[in-house]
């Protein structure tokens, strides 16, 4: 498990799951996965969970803007770890 600063945590108020991505390797964060990113802001992500609410549509692409995920993922430039 990758440490995520508390205060990361606390921001994410949004989760449906209540971050269980952290500590499951079988969660649908896990298998979303973030395929490009911008200037360490924007995170296109492979997901088709529709029931998140971090995801967001950007043409025919999606967005993550999930703060413990991109936290992650700026942090140690990989995906939340199985």
């Amino acid at each position: 498990m990758v440490e995520v600063d508390e205060k990361i945590i606390k921001e994410t108020t949004k989760c449906n799951w209540g971050m269980e991505c952290l500590g499951n390797e079988n969660h649908v964060c896990q298998i979303a996965k973030i395929v490009d990113c911008v200037n360490g802001k924007v995170h296109f992500v492979n997901c088709d969970e529709n029931n998140c609410k971090y995801k967001l549509g950007f043409g025919d692409s999606k967005i993550c803007i999930c703060p413990v995920k991109i936290e992650i993922f700026n942090k140690h430039k990989k995906q939340i770890p199985s």
